[in-house]
């Protein structure tokens, strides 16, 4: 602490949440450091901070140093590791620490632990453990359960998998778009395209409608909020420009449009320019002309970045020499010299 400020735990507290939630993680870490009062909350954030930025070493670390120093878990802070291990693919220690829950910390799982192991199997691609898990929960499996097993089939393509988590969605919540969307994009990755239309058809008869994905960014106190295809920005030609020089410029150094996110039957020409039109891409293009050589620019997505914007985005980082730093509805991904913080597991 520079300035000299002492900071009780509640203030230390939200300077350590605000930096964490707003993508300085190591800046929330220079604050953790500079506490002379923490207490469980203080140690669940920056665990949780850690965990979401994609650095498990720390987050396990910071978990460990809260126990050697007499402070014992509480159901937020192994909530918040578990979530670390799933984020990194740490099966075996997310597993080990969600037993000792019990055993050694007499915490009660509630569903967002069991879901939270839901998610960690799931990532891993172990769906007949993860369906043998729910099966076995104290609790009826609610939304958030099924939800996390199928984000897992489309990573995994798992169709079958992913038609069985779909329907136990739509029984929980039959207007909530979610299920349709998931399950949609699930048959769209496999290019069954008759199952898309009869799922996008569903929704249109039962009048569910899905929220629109946006980035946005802030740039001199003021913030732009981008929607896929956008042509309302006052700057648009500078920032489509752009977007045409890295895409063709990462192409030269290898990067390869992923069409298989875009997700309606097109050919691959109009694919590739679907891609070029998505929020984050935009956001970024506008980052690059908007901002000087060296600054950071921070991205916020209000759903899962796909994961051609995520390549693009390592190429970006190493022309550019710039960092950037992308919040989608998961986590955070930070890019650096054209490699991402998530290694790639997400």
């Amino acid at each position: 602490m520079n300035n000299g400020l002492h900071l009780n735990a509640a203030v230390g507290n939200a300077l350590l949440d605000m930096y964490a939630k707003c993508g300085y993680i190591e800046s929330a870490s220079l604050v953790f450091s500079g506490l002379k009062e923490k207490d469980i909350r203080t140690w669940s954030i920056m665990i949780w901070g850690w965990a979401i930025h994609g650095d498990v070493d720390k987050a396990l670390r910071c978990f460990e140093q809260m126990r050697l120093t007499g402070i014992k878990p509480d159901g937020v802070s192994v909530l918040a590791v578990l979530t670390g291990c799933s984020h990194a693919g740490r099966v075996d220690q997310g597993l080990q620490i969600f037993d000792s829950m019990q055993r050694e910390c007499s915490i009660e799982p509630t569903m967002k632990h069991y879901a939270a192991v839901v998610d960690l199997l799931g990532r891993a691609g172990r769906f007949d453990e993860a369906l043998k898990f729910i099966a076995s929960m104290p609790l009826e499996p609610d939304y958030v359960i099924w939800g996390a097993l199928f984000s897992a089939c489309r990573a995994h393509k798992n169709i079958e998998m992913a038609k069985v988590a779909s329907e136990k969605l739509l029984q929980l919540e039959p207007k909530h778009a979610g299920g349709y969307v998931f399950l949609s994009n699930v048959y769209a990755g496999a290019g069954r395209w008759d199952d898309v239309e009869r799922v996008r058809s569903s929704m249109k008869n039962k009048n569910v409608e899905k929220d629109p994905g946006w980035s946005s960014m802030e740039v001199d106190g003021q913030l732009h909020t981008f929607v896929a295809g956008d042509s309302a920005h006052t700057r648009k030609q500078e920032i489509n420009l752009k977007l045409e020089e890295i895409i063709t410029g990462a192409k030269q150094q290898g990067y390869m449009p992923e069409t298989e996110w875009v997700l309606h039957n097109i050919d691959e020409e109009e694919k590739e320019g679907a891609l070029g039109s998505h929020s984050e891409k935009l956001a970024l293009a506008f980052g690059l002309i908007s901002t000087g050589p060296g600054v950071i620019i921070m991205i916020v997505k209000n759903l899962r970045v796909c994961g051609d914007c995520h390549s693009l985005m390592k190429y970006v980082s190493r022309m550019s020499q710039r960092v950037i730093v992308l919040r989608d509805i998961k986590r955070f991904h930070h890019f650096k010299d054209g490699v991402c913080s998530c290694k790639d597991y997400w």
